[in-house]
């Protein structure tokens, strides 16, 4: 429930002043940052994917260091395993075989985030282990269970290799809240500070220059659940929002049509509750950024890539073709649901 202890005013002006700490390390990026506020106050995953060298590593360890709490990394590889998530086994000092706590175990609940970097390179075993994790903040070893309240899991994928790479299944991708695209900066200005400004080409200097802890971990979960109770929906905005889900789940029936592809073959699956109720939470909470208690049709709008395009399953004769097509349905279907 949410709490009447906490003052969303001032939390306001905390996530304001989290925003532009993050666009002090990264630039051209303001639109990426936002989406990724909007997701750590709305308490969900985020997956960023982009070309390399972006930013993106950087992005995450910035957004943990303001976040405080303890961090925990893990390498996406061709041969990681579940279990090396949770121990690694090794030789003591007395040449005796041990076993120590893997990332995942080493601070219990005091884990705030946990960064999976280049999580394609890992197999569907591996991912198997991250769909609980992200779904019930909590995992299963050494016979007990292991719970992370606090948890928020980070992840990024390059999109340029396919050598080697796993695509994350359906029901894992469903779980991030909010998948986002990094690309390099366009504005000339921008690429020349990139490329002379040597405060950007230390990025351990850089990120330590951030305060650590800039927004308490621990007093998000209360925070979250006070903003959504905060911000109401009015009965015609629920409308417009229903509407979009059903022209997402049936676009030829919603009179959305293309002239390239059949649109009545075109969605074989998702959209689900879930990613819907994961779509108005994050609208709440951009609401709230936007100091109103009501929700707006731009609210929708603004957060609806971020959050509903990964959630989205084409039949095989398209999906190939997801990174141009997803985009197009998304923006039509906007275009024709009216509010």
């Amino acid at each position: 429930m949410p709490s009447n202890n906490i003052n969303l005013n001032e939390w306001r002006e905390r996530a304001i002043a989290f925003e532009g700490a993050l666009n002090s390390v990264v630039l051209g990026l303001d639109k990426q940052v936002r989406a990724l506020t909007i997701a750590i106050f709305s308490r969900g995953h985020v997956l960023l994917e982009g070309d390399v060298g972006v930013g993106k590593t950087t992005l995450l360890r910035a957004a943990a260091r303001l976040l405080g709490g303890e961090y925990q990394r893990i390498e996406g590889a061709i041969d990681l395993m579940p279990s090396d998530f949770l121990y690694h086994a090794y030789l003591d000092q007395n040449g005796q075989p041990a076993v120590a706590p893997g990332p995942l175990l080493q601070h219990e609940e005091a884990l705030a985030v946990f960064f999976f970097n280049e999580i394609n390179r890992a197999r569907p075993q591996a991912h198997s282990l991250l769909l609980r994790l992200m779904a019930e903040r909590s995992v299963n070893a050494f016979n007990r269970d292991y719970h992370f309240p606090h948890l928020t899991v980070f992840a990024d994928r390059n999109r340029l290799e396919r050598e080697e790479t796993f695509e994350l299944p359906a029901a894992a991708r469903d779980r991030f809240f909010m998948e986002i695209s990094i690309d390099a900066p366009n504005d000339r200005e921008l690429q020349r500070d990139l490329m002379f400004n040597q405060r950007f080409h230390n990025v351990d200097a850089l990120i330590n220059t951030l305060q650590a802890g800039l927004v308490p971990y621990a007093e998000l979960n209360a925070v979250a659940e006070t903003i959504q109770g905060n911000v109401r929906a009015e009965l015609p905005l629920q409308d417009y929002a229903v509407n979009l889900w059903r022209a997402l789940r049936n676009p030829a029936e919603a009179g959305v049509e293309f002239d390239d592809i059949d649109s009545s073959k075109l969605v074989a699956g998702g959209a689900s509750p879930r990613g819907m109720a994961m779509l108005m939470r994050a609208a709440r909470c951009r609401a709230w950024l936007e100091n109103r208690d009501y929700l707006t049709p731009d609210d929708i709008r603004a957060v609806f890539h971020d959050t509903v395009s990964h959630r989205v399953f084409f039949s095989p004769a398209y999906e190939l073709r997801r990174e141009t097509l997803a985009p197009r349905l998304l923006n039509s279907v906007i275009d024709k649901v009216s509010a």
